[in-house]
């Protein structure tokens, strides 16, 4: 594994680097949704606004969640925890971004449910991009061990280990990369109904995002199986916790689509 990349003196989390090109990557995304829903031009700045804010926002709100499930050791070493540069929780990271983003969709006068439509592809793809830098890094995020033939060992691994483990980064990689190609088409057939003057429940704004909620939830409450999280709520870890309240919030949104008059 490559924790970090050294340009002479420079040293570069390979982490941090994976995050900024999933940020660019889901701008591209984004900026192409936004345009073909009507949101914003692809030449305006609003794309890289709704990018930006709500990523920096979702860091920090990752790190804060990380830090407040082990309060112990937060109380303990309350500096070390907050400055480190690792440990991150994805629903701390969706909690914070979320928050971000319904500010920002007030401050631009832009529909919520619209522009959330619009993100879920570019969340569901950055969420992918970011966990190769997981992987490159060996954070800790891999699986349990396995005798797959491709289970893999990180004996230089931030959190290093030489046994061969599920190389759940990998999986999560690719599963986010279905999943956005599938928010992407169904965004596609959102708007192309929209046009049409098709009114069908199912295509209403917020239809897609209900779908990201589910699908995304859905497989991190699967793959939490084979990591090597702690259990805690009811033999839970506190992503398959987090993925059960996605799950929730997805279906409760879906109905409140189709049965909204």
């Amino acid at each position: 594994m490559i924790p970090f990349l050294h340009l002479g003196p420079i040293e570069i989390p390979t982490f941090g680097l994976m995050v900024a090109v999933a940020m660019i990557i889901a701008y591209y995304v984004l900026r192409a949704d936004m345009a073909r829903r009507q949101i914003a031009d692809k030449n305006s700045a609003t794309a890289e606004i709704f990018v930006v804010v709500p990523a920096l926002a979702g860091i920090a709100g990752a790190k804060l969640y990380h830090v407040l499930e082990t309060p112990r050791e937060l109380f303990a070493h309350p500096g070390e925890m907050l400055l480190s540069r690792y440990g991150l929780a994805w629903f701390g990271g969706l909690i914070g971004g979320f928050a971000a983003w319904v500010l920002l969709a007030r401050s631009q006068k832009v529909s919520l449910l619209e522009s959330l439509d619009a993100g879920s592809a570019a969340a569901a793809m950055g969420y992918g991009v970011g966990r190769i830098g997981c992987l490159l890094s060996g954070d800790g995020d891999y699986g349990v061990p396995t005798s797959l033939p491709w289970g893999m060992s990180f004996p230089s691994g931030l959190v290093p280990t030489s046994e061969r483990v599920h190389p759940t980064p990998i999986y999560e990689f690719i599963i986010a990369c279905v999943i956005a190609g599938i928010l992407w088409k169904l965004g596609a057939v959102q708007v192309a109904t929209r046009a049409a003057g098709i009114r069908t429940r199912g295509w209403r704004p917020g239809s897609v995002f209900a779908t990201y909620l589910l699908l995304t939830g859905s497989a991190r409450f699967m793959i939490e199986f084979i990591r090597i999280n702690p259990r805690s709520f009811f033999g839970l870890t506190n992503a398959q916790a987090a993925s059960v309240a996605s799950i929730i919030a997805g279906a409760v949104l879906w109905w409140g689509v189709r049965t909204r008059t």
